[in-house]
């Protein structure tokens, strides 16, 4: 993939972004499972799930070596013809290299993780991938990712949504396209970080018990996934089958050759 390509994605991934409606990332976790999705006529950029990832390759979330994450990516990539959009953990020892590595593959955004480092330390690390970026002539689409919420322990989630709009305002100065608040299901917890982050500036997870993707919208977000679910969900689909297989079952007529 040449860098031109690469900064076209990374431009059509950021007009999804600013784009009024919102934008709806189905995660995928190899080469096959990002086929699939980018078939629907609906699907306008593929995101890369890396919990989803690690299970499939036997680490646990959070665990999978940068080598390992870059290179189940890169499958990811040369599969479709979007703008792909990784989840690179925390952006591990140095997210600067982490995200020229990750440019030099064609990936064309990232979700790195805060993990409620001291807000100095994270916001270093943003501003870090953001000089990267700039570097290589990538207008790179960073969902940076404020764990306020998620790794609050007992807090008082009002302290947590302030502790995530500062996170946040702090990590859209320092030049992130969007941020990404999980946790944040409810009504009651999006309102406000769309109202301290601004209009168009949140992203979201559509965890089972989320609101759907149009109220979302309504209220400001800019773009929402689904993580680790979708596996979940297919891998669900897979045992069900096996169970009935070992029962009288056998394969469906109409199952469709999407391998």
């Amino acid at each position: 993939m040449t860098e031109t390509t690469t900064a076209e994605r990374a431009q059509e991934l950021k007009s999804l972004h600013e784009a009024p409606g919102i934008l709806r990332v189905v995660n995928v976790w190899d080469a096959v499972s990002a086929t699939t999705v980018a078939g629907l006529p609906e699907t306008k950029a593929i995101a890369t799930a890396g919990h989803s990832i690690a299970a499939a390759l036997g680490y646990a979330d959070g665990t999978m070596p940068l080598d390992v994450a870059l290179e189940g990516a890169r499958r990811i990539v040369d599969a479709v013809d979007l703008p792909v959009t990784a989840d690179l953990d925390d952006g591990y020892e140095d997210p600067a290299e982490t995200i020229r590595r990750a440019i030099g593959l064609g990936i064309v955004g990232a979700n790195v993780e805060d993990r409620l480092r001291p807000l100095d330390e994270a916001v270093a690390r943003v501003q870090a991938i953001v000089a990267a970026a700039d570097t290589e002539g990538v207008p790179f689409q960073l969902n940076a990712r404020t764990d306020a919420i998620v790794r609050a322990g007992d807090r008082p989630i009002k302290e947590s949504l302030s502790d995530a709009v500062a996170r946040g305002r702090a990590f859209l100065d320092a030049g992130a396209a969007l941020v990404f608040v999980p946790g944040a299901l409810t009504e009651e917890t999006i309102e406000p970080l769309v109202e301290g982050l601004g209009w168009g500036k949140l992203s979201v997870i559509g965890a089972p018990g989320a609101l759907p993707a149009e109220r979302l919208q309504e209220l400001g977000v800019a773009r929402v996934s689904y993580g680790p679910f979708t596996q979940r969900v297919a891998l669900r689909a897979l045992r069900d089958l096996a169970t009935d297989l070992y029962g009288s079952g056998v394969i469906p007529e109409d199952t469709p050759a999407l391998n």
